[in-house]
């Protein structure tokens, strides 16, 4: 039997693209996460997985490698548990079947190749923040409370009667910025820290 694996990142992503051609290679069933695919805990990868009979040819069909695994270590371990209970996997858009000698050795060749792009993506992410912050740009959000903002949020905490929350909701930001950018919150602004 050929059971199917969609993954997409995030909900806003759809599978449609990925269910369609999984239908066409004659997939009889098919499991669809919406996740991340750095997440180790996939509940519906866990149940496509489980639904598999050992050595009964069934086939995990994916339509790309990096819809299985993010990281090549995680894709190996994935294929090897499946090889030992005699099951295949096959990547329509590789065009990888693990059935064969040649198909196991392309999956390896291309599990490489997958992992290099995806180093050579962080050298050069990194490499661009460095040089970014060698220009004195530094990356990532603003900060949500400036100096100012945290002392005039401290006068507002000096003042029993006001509570975290108001002063939050006064400040604009959720009190759990509030309490990042205090730490200790009322306390420590009584303390005098």
């Amino acid at each position: 039997m050929r059971v199917g694996y969609a993954r997409v990142s995030t909900e806003l992503q759809h599978t449609d693209l990925q269910i369609d051609a999984l239908k066409a290679a004659g997939c009889k069933k098919i499991f669809v996460e919406k996740a991340s695919g750095a997440q180790r805990d996939r509940p519906e990868l866990k149940a496509a997985l489980e639904y598999m009979r050992d050595h009964d040819d069934d086939i995990l069909v994916c339509w790309k490698l990096d819809r299985l695994a993010r990281s090549l270590r995680q894709l190996i371990e994935t294929i090897e548990d499946l090889e030992k209970r005699g099951i295949g996997f096959e990547s329509l858009t590789e065009r990888i079947d693990t059935t064969s000698a040649a198909g196991r050795l392309t999956f390896h060749i291309f599990a490489c190749m997958a992992e290099f792009e995806r180093s050579i993506g962080r050298e050069r992410t990194r490499a661009a923040l460095e040089a970014s912050r060698a220009r004195g740009r530094m990356g990532g959000r603003p900060p949500s409370m400036s100096v100012d903002d945290i002392a005039h949020a401290k006068a507002l905490l000096a003042d029993p009667e006001i509570t975290v929350e108001a002063v939050a909701k006064r400040m604009n930001v959720a009190a759990s910025t509030l309490y990042r950018h205090l730490p200790g919150g009322r306390s420590a602004v009584a303390g005098g820290k």
